[in-house]
């Protein structure tokens, strides 16, 4: 069997892995991810008991049950880099013995829905408004260095969105990629009440969405032509930070994910609600009832 030295399976003294200080018994089959930390609690809240509760950086994780399930949360923090660190070390979790350093057998597979908020880019996605990421095109870059990228990509939907940027051949624009999410949980976690989204995963919340604040933008029309662009008559709904690397790792991993949303700014409309908590509640409480 495959072995992990210490170098690169960190394993703190207590038998938890490094980042998330998690022990392989903690981990439920069901995962909520969420960025912010204080996320976290409001998911558990609606839990009928809690077996683990435990915080390490920006990363929270509470183990409990809801209505007979087993279901983990975890808080990633912002960013696809923290979501490699996340979704790494819930597969060791999962699939290497802690004891041996060794990959277990059988793989063991899991459900992954993150939960998190969004910019609209359509008029379709007004604020409030819930997105599923059936798809998500990556700006992040993170798949790309990891073997089986081009297995797991829709390259044809890749090419014909980097002619229409123009970004072949620019070597200071992103190399995005493009990855469907799990197709079965998206379908029961969307259900008939939220949008099918096309989401872009972007590597930063200023620039890389166009927003400019003392700092010029390296091509000011880029949002333009975002929103404008279509594929096979889908355009793209929305912008997020964390869908690509999840949806990218799961596949190549053997897991099952997907990621909602809920719209707090609508960037053709130029309109945000920050007091969107009540709401947000609302979408934890539908994902814990379809998950």
């Amino acid at each position: 069997m495959k072995y992990f030295p210490p170098s690169e399976l960190i394993i703190n003294e207590d038998g938890s892995v490094f980042h998330l200080h998690v022990k392989p018994e903690w981990l439920a089959d069901r995962v909520i991810l969420v960025g912010d930390p204080g996320r976290v609690l409001m998911v558990a809240s609606h839990f009928t008991n809690i077996e683990c509760n435990v915080s390490s950086r920006e990363f929270h994780t509470c183990t409990g049950t809801y209505q007979g399930k087993r279901i983990t949360v975890v808080s990633t923090g912002i960013g696809c880099d923290n979501i490699d660190i996340v979704m790494n070390e819930l597969d060791a979790l999962a699939n290497i013995d802690f004891n041996t350093r060794e990959e277990k057998k059988e793989l063991r597979s899991l459900r992954l829905v993150r939960i998190g908020t969004c910019g609209g880019l359509q008029p379709n996605t007004p604020v409030g408004t819930f997105i599923c990421s059936r798809i998500s095109i990556g700006f992040d870059g993170l798949l790309n260095f990891y073997a089986g990228r081009n297995e797991v990509c829709d390259l044809s939907f890749e090419h014909a969105f980097l002619n229409y940027m123009d970004w072949k051949g620019n070597q200071c624009a992103p190399a995005p990629y493009v990855i469907h999410a799990d197709q079965e949980l998206s379908e029961q976690i969307m259900g008939t009440d939220m949008v099918s989204g096309i989401t872009i995963a972007c590597g930063g919340f200023f620039g890389p969405q166009g927003r400019k604040l003392r700092l010029p933008l390296a091509d000011p029309e880029q949002n333009t032509k975002i929103e404008a662009f279509e594929y096979e008559g889908q355009r793209i709904t929305n912008f997020e930070m964390e869908s690509s690397a999840l949806a990218g790792l799961s596949h190549l991993m053997g897991h099952r994910a997907t990621t909602v949303c809920m719209v707090i700014a609508n960037r053709l409309a130029k309109e945000a609600d920050t007091g969107y908590k009540n709401t947000i509640d609302q979408l934890i409480k539908t994902v814990l009832d379809r998950i």
